[in-house]
Order: C-alpha cells, then sequence, then structure tokens
C-alpha cells in the first residue's frame, strides 16, 4: 500500500474520520472514501467558450482520485455531487475507466446541481445515483443543510461551498486556501477538483476550520480568519 497523505482525526457525534489534506475524508468504520465538487469536464466547458485552459487540471485530478483509492483501499466511494461540471465530455470516459479499474469498489454519486446527465448514463458507468446517503448517524447531501434543519443526532456533510479560509497577517496580507469547515452538527468539505475556484466562509465563534496547505492540515479558530476590514 502507498504512503497515506498527512491526516487529521475528528469526531462527528459517534463516528471517527479523518481529513485528507488532498481535500477528501476517510470513514475507517465502513472504508468509505468521501470526495465532493471534482467538477470533472469543467477545462473542457472553458475551453469549448474559447478561453486557454491547461488539459493538465483534468489529468492531475484523475491521478489524485486514483492515488487516493489506492492509497485506502475503499470499500466504498461516495461524491458529493458535481462529479461533472456540465454535458457530456471526454472526461466522461477517464471516470468510467476508474470505475472498471477498481472494481471492488462502490462508486456512488449523491447528485449535485452540475449532474445534469441523467441517473442511467451514470448507471452504465457503473456509479450508483443517489438523492442522499446516511452511514453511522452522518447525512450526506451536496448542498449543505441549514443547521437547525439537520435531524437531531445527525450530521450533515456537504459539497458545493467550495469553502476556503482567509488568513490575515499583521501588514495586511492576506492568503485564501481551501478548508474543512466544521460545526457541531455539521462538516462542509472543500472541493477536491483543482480548478474550482474557492468561496471564503464567515464561521462563527465556535466552528473549526481545518486548512489545507502544502499537503498538510493546520486547525484554527475562527478569531484567526478576520477579513482585512475587520484588522485594527
Amino acid at each position: 500500500m502507498q504512503d497515506k497523505p498527512k491526516t487529521v482525526a475528528i469526531n462527528m457525534g459517534k463516528t471517527a474520520a479523518l481529513l485528507l489534506a488532498d481535500r477528501a475524508l476517510w470513514l475507517p468504520e465502513s472504508k468509505t472514501l468521501v470526495a465532493g465538487d471534482l467538477h470533472f469536464g469543467k477545462v473542457n466547458h472553458f475551453r469549448r467558450s474559447g478561453l486557454p485552459v491547461p488539459l493538465a487540471a483534468n489529468v492531475r485530478n484523475a491521478e489524485r482520485l486514483i492515488d487516493l483509492i489506492n492509497a485506502w483501499e475503499p470499500r466504498r466511494m461516495l461524491f458529493l455531487g458535481d462529479l461533472f461540471h456540465s454535458a457530456y465530455n471526454d472526461d466522461w470516459e477517464v471516470i468510467g475507466h476508474i470505475v472498471k479499474q477498481f472494481s471492488a469498489c462502490s462508486f456512488e454519486l449523491v447528485h449535485g446541481n452540475h449532474d445534469i446527465l441523467s441517473d442511467q448514463q451514470y448507471e452504465r458507468k457503473g456509479i450508483r445515483v443517489l438523492e442522499q446517503e446516511r452511514i453511522d448517524g452522518l447525512l450526506f447531501t451536496h448542498e449543505p443543510l441549514e443547521r437547525r434543519a439537520i435531524p437531531a443526532g445527525q450530521i450533515n456533510l456537504a459539497g458545493h461551498l467550495h469553502p476556503a479560509a482567509r488568513l490575515v497577517g499583521r501588514g495586511r496580507q492576506s492568503l485564501t486556501l481551501p478548508c474543512f469547515w466544521q460545526s457541531a452538527n455539521q462538516l462542509i468539505l472543500p472541493a477536491f477538483g483543482t480548478f474550482t475556484g474557492l468561496a471564503v466562509i464567515r464561521p462563527e465563534e465556535q466552528d473549526t476550520v481545518y486548512v489545507i496547505v502544502e499537503n498538510q492540515i493546520m486547525e484554527l479558530r475562527p478569531p484567526a480568519l478576520r477579513s482585512p476590514s475587520e484588522v485594527s
């Protein structure tokens, strides 16, 4: 087995999990690997619009996914929506080859707003499509649920937001980095895709943010994540 990437252990209710520096989550009890917002085909989408975006981003995302599956050997690979960015393109065949390569793993997709292909097309490639999923007290959705709407005793895991934390230095320098965003009953995963954009979050005082930087994860509390306008 390959060396595992840097991780951080957390508990979500009674369920243990590992945050992975490669923007994914590992559930050891169920041997489930979770990733959100891969947006395969987004590069192709921009290239069709005339923007000279390099194709290397597509290749790198596929390589990272393969490396993760090789490293963790999951029984289940759960995508939290937006596996593809738009309509059919060559990346659709890449995913098909990955599914065939790892035949011992069940590939499942929680339907996202960019997953516009029919369920039958996914299923023909060996990907089961779900509206949401539950595993050991965890409720998986694409879009985050309102915290007050999450059923009692459950933890909502979601993607969609592409969360990022802005770190602000004393000289007003700032750095924006992808992150995991955890509250008492919710965990928002970073976008797995590297060509997806980032949305700066505003965590509440009791939240915890895990920033990903140089294949490492750094835990931060909201006071360290002030926006430039909040810095005196």
